[in-house]
């Protein structure tokens, strides 16, 4: 690391104790962008990288809420609104029970460069809460995000921040979340909160849009290097939103997805996922994938607490989790024949993992970049309402596969221009450093 940016890193471990990932997620911004400070000095003498470090706003708040049982629960709630050089805050609300404030500032962190890359006028920011919706009635669910929304309706806002969904936060949260604002505010104010359903002001694409991204941005790399998904082995990790849509536009492009997993462990089904049954128990039921390898028959096989990284790949697209994938992990894959890897979560692969894809020549393409197809449909919505318009899903699906084959290109060049070729980590910590800087050395010392 360069000597002013490792001083830098210093400080933020200092003054972030014990927040790991969000350590993890500074180092491997600053550990790219060295050479920036050569041919831009000005960035280093405004201490733009030191603001940029440092959220603008932190919030953490209690959430009293009643079970079924009558009896009172409380949850922590949090919103780091992290960088609004850009536009409003944006990103989205995480409901698990690994939610603390080390990991929402890591999301948020990572957010600001992400939506820099998509080129659309959002900052970052990042919220959630250690509530657990898994096990929970509809009535528990709808009583706690009604809490939440109690607190968090007076520091969002069309023009200030605006949430989405996120692990644990799907369409039933969201309405339940936009339904308390509405009440509280007597606004219909539609641009608050991205992820909508269709009939109250949402966006076609935008239940797709993070797993299909994902797989466009990944068509890309394999393009640059003469391929494509055409007959691959692809695995996926994870059977939620992201990981089924990721599925799904596999399997447009050719690809044979033949494992996905969840925290019980992986199905292996050598014929391909069978994705409607897939989304009937993950996303209708709710169940685990035992069932789906149940009902599938002999074409599936369950392992439980397992890894899916052990399956043989030719293409990995992690979309479950962070730090999924070890060095270890990456080793395995790589002696496996995998070739590819778009990550659809947030910072799924450990620095050691990154490092033994990119030693291994293998086309790794980070989250910030990679599934960055999520919060640029989100940033449609919010177009689409600003504008009381509507538009059509192959429209919106077309302007997906633009940005994202756009931020591929862009991550693409950038690597080159800093000499360093094919290098998609450095392209996309690079690109989207000099969208935000630019914007702070413009707007003066914010």
């Amino acid at each position: 690391m360069h000597e002013k940016l490792s001083s830098i890193y210093d400080n933020v471990l200092r003054r972030n104790p014990g927040e790991t990932e969000f350590h993890q997620a500074v180092r491997e911004v600053l550990e790219s962008i060295g050479p920036v400070l050569g041919k831009h000095p000005e960035y280093a003498e405004s201490k733009i990288i030191e603001r940029i470090c440092e959220p603008e706003r932190q919030i953490i708040f209690r959430v009293p809420w009643t079970d079924d049982r009558g009896e009172v629960q409380i949850n922590r709630g949090f919103r780091v609104e992290f960088n609004s050089a850009l536009g409003p805050y944006k990103g989205g609300l995480r409901f698990h029970p690994s939610v603390y404030l080390g990991i929402v500032k890591f999301l948020g962190f990572e957010q600001i460069f992400k939506n820099g890359l998509t080129g659309l006028p959002i900052g970052g920011g990042k919220g959630g809460s250690d509530f657990d919706p898994k096990g929970r009635s509809d009535r528990e669910v709808m009583r706690f995000c009604q809490s939440f929304m109690t607190e968090l309706y007076r520091h969002i806002g069309e023009y200030t921040d605006v949430p989405a969904g996120d692990i644990g936060v799907g369409g039933r949260e969201i309405g339940y979340l936009f339904g308390q604002y509405k009440r509280i505010t007597n606004r219909y104010e539609s641009g608050v909160i991205t992820g909508k359903g269709l009939a109250y002001g949402g966006a076609q694409v935008r239940t797709e849009a993070t797993g299909y991204g994902c797989a466009f941005f990944v068509d890309e790399m394999l393009k640059a290097r003469g391929t494509s998904f055409d007959g691959r082995r692809v695995a996926v990790s994870g059977s939620g939103n992201v990981a089924v849509y990721t599925i799904e536009k596999i399997e447009q492009l050719g690809g044979r997805v033949v494992a996905c997993s969840d925290s019980s462990g992986y199905v292996l089904d050598e014929k391909g996922i069978d994705l409607d049954l897939l989304k009937q128990i993950k996303q209708v039921e709710r169940g685990r994938l035992d069932v789906y390898a149940e009902r599938r028959g002999d074409n599936a096989t369950f392992v439980a607490g397992r890894s899916v990284w052990e399956v043989p790949c030719e293409v990995a697209m992690p979309s479950a989790t962070q730090n999924e994938i070890t060095g270890r992990d990456a080793a395995v894959m790589v002696g496996n024949g995998c070739i590819a890897v778009g990550e659809g979560a947030n910072m799924p692969t450990t620095p050691e993992g990154i490092k033994v894809f990119l030693e291994a020549g293998v086309a790794f393409g980070p989250g910030k970049a990679a599934n960055a197809g999520g919060v640029a449909t989100s940033a449609l919505e919010m177009q689409q309402n600003a504008s009381r318009d509507s538009w059509t899903f192959e429209f919106s699906e077309h302007r997906l596969e633009e940005i994202m084959r756009d931020i591929h290109d862009r991550c693409l060049q950038t690597a080159d221009e800093y000499g360093m070729p094919g290098d998609y980590v450095a392209g996309a910590n690079i690109d989207g450093f000099r969208r935000v800087a630019d914007a702070m050395l413009a707007l003066g010392l914010i």
